[in-house]
């Protein structure tokens, strides 16, 4: 009972750093990790060890699930070479260059044990890449890439580290096994995924009304797709990837408004509080896990943290030109579809921080060996480990917004594509009360269709950045904006009336309730109208 107190209290916290995250505008994943540092020095507090199967269990099937639900398939599909190239090929060339540098580097570290450890620290993490680029204004193309490899490559790097994992506790390796059962693995991964979406898809579609009920489903769903998965020796992480991508691609047809906006705001807790746990964890850890090592010198264990991260930094770098160039020297189709900015390879490069998920593999190490012995090496990795977090998310992320200024990228800004879209929904409305809606009532019909026709006006005065209906100056992105404000104007005149009413009693709490959802409902809207970027 104690140990749930202190996480609590720890919870609160790292909750209250958020807040002065978002104040100071500072990325949260380098707060956490930092915050990580400063519980294990905390003097007192109880070193807390979960299962290293409940770890994985715990940790990875949401936030892989959550990643998923975020990652648009259009946008996938699209950059599906590139996206495979770095999910695939270059979490398995990291985690070989990593297998090399750690055997030839640390005495006893076995090569299975070097695989091990650049399996769990091959794959950028997905939370770290958004947070940190997040306002820059990149190409959104840029953005996809990043967003789907971090997704992929959790796949591509767990499925690397059970096989590692496997070797150590065996003591031998066989590759043509291996790779005949990686096929194997990922093949019915995928399809178990995918046949838990599809049940899925069935249930919401056909069974359920009830938001509460849909949304505990969807937080249900992960752990079915992982543990099905893993019970048929199935990769359960692309179970978990495959049933999410399927599921999020179908979302506006399965679930009703209420459910989406339920969903959201129970998905972005989810994720903020494991995000956050697992960096209370390795905090309460991190002093047993030095005591662990202490058999290491600390110019040693500075050496070896800095020597992997440094080999972790470099190893993305020297992937991303050849990887760029190389398909289209190959492919006319390739060279044809247009020319490379190497400055968003610069920025790719560079957006290689680790995270959560590097973090939750290597603390779901096993303890021990079959023979009973402890696992050789399991403090040492998991520190290695945390160094590299540290380094790529504060060397690389705090000097990414610095790199993108000093390389001039244009900012991208998506105005132009939400005010086309805005466009063609209100034309194909007004279109369609013209041609069926004839017959209802003329005073009725004329108030329907002049809501449109006055959001029709508005959009016509929007401003748009240079180059769009042909300025010549840049201009402010204004997407109704003044009108907006002056509608959350009078709702902050409702809320007031409302309270008033109910401090004096005209108003029960029941009909507050209800009203206040309904003004909640129209100011997020009108918040998510007022476009800023």
């Amino acid at each position: 009972m104690e140990n749930i107190g202190l996480i609590v209290m720890l919870l609160f916290g790292i909750t209250f750093l958020g807040v002065l995250s978002n104040k100071y505008k500072f990325p949260f994943p380098i707060a956490l990790v930092v915050s990580g540092v400063v519980i294990s020095l905390v003097p007192g507090l109880p070193v807390i060890t979960l299962q290293p199967d409940i770890v994985f269990l715990l940790f990875l099937p949401p936030l892989l699930y959550g990643a998923a639900w975020y990652t648009s398939w259009h946008e996938f599909r699209a950059n599906i070479r590139p996206i495979s190239l770095a999910a695939v090929g270059l979490v398995f060339f990291t985690t070989t260059l990593v297998a090399v540098a750690a055997h030839a580097l640390i005495p006893g570290m076995s090569w299975p044990l070097g695989f091990l450890l650049g399996a769990i620290i091959s794959p950028p993490d997905a939370v770290a890449a958004t947070t940190v680029t997040r306002g820059l204004g990149l190409n959104p193309q840029l953005i996809a890439i990043l967003e789907g490899e971090s997704l992929v490559n959790d796949a591509s790097g767990l499925i690397a580290y059970k096989y590692a994992t496997v070797a150590v506790l065996a003591g031998n390796f066989v590759f043509w096994q291996a790779g005949l059962n990686f096929l194997l693995v990922v093949t019915g991964g995928v399809a178990i995924g995918l046949a838990i979406g599809a049940i899925m898809y069935f249930v919401h579609k056909r069974f359920i009304c009830d938001p509460i009920i849909e949304v505990t489903l969807t937080l249900l769903t992960p752990f079915a797709a992982y543990l099905l998965a893993e019970h048929f020796h199935g990769s359960g992480v692309l179970a978990v990837v495959s049933s999410g991508l399927f599921l999020s691609f179908n979302s506006a047809t399965i679930l009703t408004h209420q459910s989406r906006i339920m969903s959201y705001a129970v998905w972005d807790v989810v994720v903020y509080v494991l995000n956050s746990l697992i960096f209370i964890l390795i905090g309460l850890q991190l002093r047993s896990i030095m005591e662990g090592i202490k058999d290491y010198s600390k110019s040693e264990l500075i050496f070896y943290g800095a020597v992997i991260s440094a080999v972790v930094i470099v190893v993305r770098f020297v992937w991303v030109l050849p990887a760029a160039l190389l398909p289209r020297l190959f492919s006319r189709r390739i060279r044809q579809t247009g020319s490379i900015d190497l400055r968003n390879s610069v920025v790719f490069g560079w957006a290689g921080m680790r995270g959560v998920v590097s973090m939750a593999a290597a603390l779901s190490l096993p303890l021990l060996m079959p023979d009973g012995n402890p696992f050789p090496h399991r403090n040492l990795i998991i520190y290695l480990t945390f160094c590299v977090i540290l380094s790529t998310l504060v060397l690389l992320g705090l000097t990414l917004p610095w790199v993108v200024r000093t390389l001039r990228i244009p900012a991208y800004s998506i105005a132009a594509e939400e005010y086309d879209a805005r466009i063609k929904v209100v034309s194909d409305t007004i279109g369609y009360i013209e041609e069926n809606m004839s017959q209802i009532n003329g005073e009725l019909l004329n108030n329907i269709k002049s809501k449109y026709e006055i959001k029709y006006e508005r959009l016509q005065k929007t401003d748009l950045p240079a180059g769009y209906f042909g300025q010549t100056e840049n201009q402010p992105v204004n997407i109704f904006n003044e009108f907006s404000q002056l509608q959350l104007d009078m709702i902050g005149v409702e809320r007031q009336t409302l309270t008033r009413l109910h401090r004096e009693g005209g108003a029960s709490d029941e009909v507050l309730r209800k009203i206040e959802r309904e003004l909640d409902l129209e100011e997020t809207r009108l918040r998510m109208e007022i476009y800023n970027g």
